[in-house]
Parts: structure tokens; sequence; C-alpha cells
């Protein structure tokens, strides 16, 4: 059997509530979801959120049809915007917990945190209903300084060298030609576009629907 076909919450490949080795596979869910007006590196915990197809979160600064990151902006404000929700898995906290950095929901900038679904892990194109709304996605967040000024040496803890070991360097610029091939693991979530519309809020289940045509693993956008 493909190892897709294995993971939970695959919509027509495996059963929400498949048999595991250890009993019932946990469903795939939302833990909480962020947002902010403004352009900082966290997001602030809200109720819930409702995404717009084709721009975002609504009310979040990164939303629209074109980039709204910052740095994108200054480099051609005219490409499309890739980056419209920032999706989290829940499990990095604890990898941070566990090395002396305690985060909450928001901290890392993320619009919706996840649990019980290895994000990093789905190809590029991927579906995810949240519970009604719809995302597609379309990449990988790329790690940089950022995390760093926000708490000091937290960077190692969302990025790697490619043998595992972690890297407190940013890694190389989207802008940069060395970005895609760089030998570095990314584990600072991934990235999406709105294709249904709706409000997302604490607890809603996530259905998979994998593309297609040829699964492309996520690259940094």
């Amino acid at each position: 059997m493909d190892d897709w076909a294995r993971r939970p919450g695959l919509r027509g490949q495996a059963a929400l509530h498949a048999m595991g080795q250890d009993g019932p596979v946990p469903t795939p869910r939302v833990v909480a979801v962020c947002r902010d007006e403004t352009h900082r590196f966290s997001k602030v915990p809200a109720a819930s959120i409702t995404l717009v197809a084709g721009l975002g979160v609504l009310g979040d600064a990164h939303a629209g049809t074109l980039v709204q990151h910052r740095s994108r902006v200054r480099r051609d404000p005219n490409q499309p915007n890739l980056r419209q929700v920032h999706l989290l898995q829940s499990e990095i906290f604890d990898d941070a917990r566990a090395v002396g950095y305690e985060l909450r929901p928001g901290d890392l900038g993320e619009n919706i945190l996840t649990a019980d679904l290895d994000l990093l892990a789905l190809p590029t194109g991927t579906l995810l209903d949240l519970g009604g709304p719809v995302v597609r996605l379309t990449g990988l967040r790329n790690p940089c300084a950022q995390i760093n000024a926000f708490r000091p040496g937290l960077l190692k803890v969302v990025l790697s060298h490619a043998d595992g070991t972690p890297t407190d360097e940013p890694a190389p610029s989207t802008a940069s030609p060395q970005c895609a091939s760089a030998p570095v693991i990314r584990k600072a979530g991934v990235m999406a576009v709105v294709e249904r519309g709706g409000d997302v809020m604490q607890g809603q289940p996530i259905t998979v629907t994998l593309p297609d045509t040829t699964r492309t693993p996520l690259a940094p956008v």
C-alpha cells in the first residue's frame, strides 16, 4: 500500500477511525486559530477566523491576492500570494518545550494550529477540508532570523541539517537560488491558499484530499 494511503484523515483512502497498532488513529483536527491586522511576528488567538476564497484570513495582514509579506512585496509586489494561510503542527510545541521554550498558539505567526496530522509530509496541492472551508497547500514556511529575534535560539527547533542536527542559522531566502536545494529540514509549518471560504474554529476536523496528479514534495515559498 502507498505510504500516503496510511495517513489519517485521507478522504477515499483511509477511514478516519482506521485501527492502528495501538488502537484508533486520532482524527486530525484544528487546535487553535489566530489572526492579526498588523505585520507583527506573532498573531492573536481568536474564537474563530473567517477564510475568504482567493484572499486568505479576513482581517489578517497577510490576506490578499498578491503578496503581503513585506520582504516579498519589496522584491516584487505583483507576485501571487501563495502564503494566504499559515498552518502549523502543534506537535512542534512539544519539541520546543523539550529544549526549554514554552510556546502558545499564535506565537510562531500561524493562522491555524493543527494536531494529529503530518503537515510537512503532505504533497504540494493537497486539499485540507477544515470542517467546511478548504485550503490548498502551496509550500513550506521558510524559517528565518525573525524566529530567533522572537526567542533567541528558537530557530533550532524548527530548522535542522539534512542529518537531523538542529541549526541556529536561517535557511537561505526564498529569493536565493540556493533556497530550494539547501540541505535543511524545515519544520515551521506550511502555507496555503483558500479554495473555499467559511469559518474555522477549535475542534473542527480536518480531512485530507491528495492531488490526483504526480505528488510533488512541498518546497519553501
